[in-house]
């Protein structure tokens, strides 16, 4: 028998084709008059007989096909013919079948459910994935305007800043002359000090008079512009300082834009990339277990100020591997640490629980250790952002 399977997302129907039923129809026939014409009615009970072994067997036929669901195969009687019995195996035969397709479109509906099922999740992921790539490339794009217009205010501030030294070796070669001429002037003065000494004794004429104050009026001058200079020079050199401040800064923010825009473009690696899991529990020796601080601020305490990977055991809890920042007055126990973004946090529950990354770049402690340090007392939650223009806020 050749039977149609229908399927769709939501239901799998099973029924036999219209050329296959025909078929089915047309054997019952011929078998039923083969029947009646081969064995002729002797008395009532074989007429009998004769008449219900074609009814039954059209009854039991028309029942597979709509999967009744009957447990209790037809009675046969061990006095029928063999015809009779062959016709019965077959009818067996046919209702092993309808059950094995049976079980096989059930199989095949579950199967659709279930695949269905994955397709919507991996649609959703990609779509997830589709909209942050989105907003990654729009970032890009944006630190590669803004990498852009840095280069060109860099361009320019040292352009400036060649015309600064310029002039600045200009001013200072003018003070080298200056300050040689009032040494020069300084030396005259001297001379005629001395000789003013040396004619104070005696008379002064009106000429020896005017030169000598002539020498003091030039002196003043030089005095004045001397201070002039000396003030300019200032001004040029504290905006030589200024001007280097700014490349200074704008080398920092082209450096961080570069590195962001490295890290843009490594996201898709990131994201297919799975973290590796941190240093799980410790088993030390009970001595070493006596001794262990309960948290970083207990090892800062005891006189340790450098940052670093520690060994610590909370109350109650078992020894686990933590990074102490002891930069600031106290010590604190670092549970996340992002940075760079090169380790990917869309990670299992698992790695969750137990902690993931690597302690000298991006890492999350763990659930497990976490719980283990809020559980032994009052702790203060103390949160550092920065933004990719090294904007700061603290929490």
């Amino acid at each position: 028998m050749r039977l149609i399977i229908n399927h769709t997302a939501d239901s799998i129907h099973i029924k036999p084709s219209i050329f296959t039923q025909r078929l089915f129809v047309q054997s019952l026939r011929r078998e039923r008059a083969a029947t009646i014409d081969t064995h002729p009615v002797k008395h009532q009970d074989n007429n009998m007989r004769v008449t219900l072994i074609p009814v039954l067997f059209v009854l039991s036929a028309a029942c597979v096909p709509a999967l009744c669901g009957k447990e209790e195969p037809p009675v046969l009687d061990l006095g029928a013919p063999a015809e009779t019995r062959s016709r019965f195996a077959a009818l067996d035969d046919v209702r092993l079948l309808a059950n094995g397709l049976l079980q096989l479109g059930q199989s095949l509906r579950e199967f659709v459910q279930k695949t269905k099922g994955q397709i919507n999740d991996i649609f959703q992921k990609l779509n997830i994935f589709d909209h942050s790539f989105y907003q990654l490339s729009v970032l890009a794009s944006e630190i590669k305007e803004e990498e852009a217009e840095l280069k060109k205010t860099t361009v320019v501030l040292q352009a400036n800043n060649e015309e600064i030294k310029g002039l600045s070796v200009q001013i200072n070669s003018k003070v080298d002359n200056i300050l040689q001429e009032k040494s020069r002037l300084q030396s005259k003065v001297e001379g005629l000090e001395r000789k003013l000494s040396s004619l104070s004794q005696g008379l002064v004429t009106s000429e020896q008079v005017a030169e000598i104050n002539s020498l003091r009026d030039v002196i003043q001058t030089q005095e004045q512009s001397i201070t002039e200079l000396l003030k300019a020079v200032k001004e040029q050199s504290d905006q030589i300082n200024h001007q280097r401040t700014k490349i200074k800064i704008l080398e920092e923010k082209l450096t961080a834009n570069t590195l962001a825009q490295e890290t843009v473009e490594r996201m898709p690696e990131i994201f297919n990339s799975e973290a590796p899991t941190l240093t799980p529990f410790v088993s030390p020796s009970t001595a070493e277990m006596m001794n262990l601080p309960s948290d970083c601020s207990e090892l800062f305490n005891r006189g340790e100020r450098v940052s670093g990977v520690y060994t610590i055991r909370p109350n109650g809890s078992e020894p686990f591997m933590a990074f102490c920042d002891m930069r600031k007055d106290y010590g604190v126990t670092v549970i996340q640490r992002r940075r760079d973004g090169s380790v990917n946090f869309d990670q299992t529950w698992e790695k969750y629980e137990n902690g993931f990354g690597d302690f000298q770049g991006e890492f999350w402690l763990g659930l497990r250790k976490i719980h283990s340090l809020a559980t032994q007392g009052n702790s203060v939650l103390h949160i550092q952002l920065e933004d990719w223009k090294q904007g700061r806020q603290l929490n």
